[in-house]
């Protein structure tokens, strides 16, 4: 039995949601944004307003931990820590590239088993920053910085298919025309995605130290230059 709060504020979008035993009991979205600011708290009070006016005890919280806007990390996490705080609950951090693949897997059922996932963020210009996962979301390449170019990730395109989505993905496709590249519209990341990675993790007892707990910011990259992928 397991009661979460889900917070995700890595992109524009500001994003809360409520799951009891892997199902969503409340969600709220703002796609407008950013707007974390002013959205989050409004969003977080109205979650909680929730489980306690039905007697729910809550068991954790899960925030998306990035790659993605410092500031919108920032605001993120710093209301998953005072939640976790006040309530005594432990702190659960998501992956946001991976939490991206979870609507692809859950509502794209004609994916092939050999498919792998290559999940981005936009950059500038193009720059994403991305990773890759096989079906079981197994990271298969690691989050790096990279320049889009006609040769992005042959080395796997010429092995099978590979999909590509999130926000970073759009300005890909006339870069990327290998037959193996599938593109996936409309993915971003939504904390009411996030219950099956947060639900896998508490089965693995795998939490975040809510008093040293960072996030993973976008300007970590700034000190090296993004590299072509050959």
């Amino acid at each position: 039995m397991s009661c979460i709060l889900h917070i995700e504020t890595s992109t524009k979008v500001c994003s809360v949601a409520i799951s009891e035993d892997g199902q969503t009991l409340f969600d709220k979205a703002d796609f407008n944004g950013p707007s974390h600011a002013v959205s989050l708290g409004v969003f977080v009070e109205e979650a909680l307003s929730f489980v306690d006016s039905h007697a729910i005890p809550l068991d954790a919280v899960a925030v998306s931990c990035g790659p993605g806007s410092y500031t919108g990390l920032r605001i993120g996490v710093s209301m998953a820590k005072g939640v976790c705080y006040g309530r005594d609950v432990k702190l659960i951090a998501i992956p946001t590239l991976q939490l991206q693949c979870v609507p692809v897997l859950l509502y794209h059922d004609e994916i092939p088993d050999n498919a792998l996932f290559c999940s981005m963020i936009d950059a500038r210009r193009m720059e994403v920053y991305a990773a890759v996962y096989d079906r079981a979301l197994n990271t298969v390449r690691e989050i790096q910085a990279d320049i889009v170019d006609e040769n992005y990730l042959q080395e796997y395109l010429d092995k099978g298919p590979v999909y590509f989505f999130g926000d970073g993905a759009e300005k890909c496709k006339t870069k990327i025309t290998h037959p193996n590249a599938f593109f996936v519209d409309g993915i971003a990341p939504i904390a009411k995605n996030m219950c099956p990675l947060a639900e896998r993790a508490i089965a693995r007892d795998e939490y975040a130290d809510v008093a040293y707990f960072e996030p993973f910011y976008l300007k970590e990259f700034v000190a090296s230059k993004p590299k072509a992928v050959f």
